[in-house]
């Protein structure tokens, strides 16, 4: 396997892979980049310099063997280590994470719930009861924390954020409409509903003119 450095553009791409590697693998024994290029409607180039980056078990006009593709790729991206996470915001879209069982497959395991609002807290949000934010230190403790989400209304992500920095959490993913000030240690992954939405909005405006 290659040790150069994979873009966060490969690292975006790579889950898409994996996911429609794992649908057609009882039919698709071996595959191809071109093959996995034309599926996704990518560019073949693009899609085998992806796959060189993190696999080496792809055969010059033979591609790949589909099972060992995706064991490099569930390598790669962690799938089959566990990523202990934090949840700060179990409002509706926080109720909703909690709730979706996907994303075990990918490594990352949501141990604890937390918010500041006293008719939240003690309620259960998926299988994980809603704690306050005072626990928040021990429980990144306790369990080895490495990332943080942030589900709450923007006007209390950054402080959020910090309390999750504090801590020791070096990843974030937040939610919250709002640019977040970390130090350079620290990654955020900023997931932007408004901003797909208005790419969505745009994109039928311009087919009704």
């Amino acid at each position: 396997m290659s040790e150069k450095n994979v873009s966060i553009q490969t690292l975006r791409r790579l889950p898409l892979y994996l996911h429609y590697l794992k649908s057609v693998k009882d039919d698709a024994p071996r595959i191809s980049a071109a093959m996995l290029a034309a599926a996704l409607g990518l560019n073949d180039v693009q899609v085998r310099k992806d796959l060189g980056s993190v696999s080496g078990s792809g055969r010059p006009k033979k591609g790949y063997v589909t099972e060992e593709l995706i064991v490099d790729l569930e390598k790669y991206l962690g799938c089959n280590s566990v990523t202990n996470t934090v949840l700060i915001g179990a409002g509706n879209l926080g109720r909703a994470l909690l709730s979706y069982g996907g994303f075990s497959d990918y490594g990352l395991q949501i141990v604890a719930a937390f918010d500041n609002n006293e008719n939240v807290i003690g309620s259960k949000a998926g299988d994980k009861a809603v704690l306050p934010m005072s626990e928040l230190g021990r429980i990144c403790i306790e369990k080895n924390v490495r990332l943080g989400i942030i589900t709450v209304p923007a006007s209390g992500a950054q402080d959020a954020c910090n309390k999750l920095v504090a801590h020791g959490i070096t990843a974030i993913w937040n939610f919250a409409p709002t640019l977040l000030k970390v130090p350079p240690t620290v990654l955020v992954e900023n997931e932007n509903l408004a901003s797909s939405l208005a790419v969505l909005s745009q994109h039928l405006n311009d087919r009704v003119k």
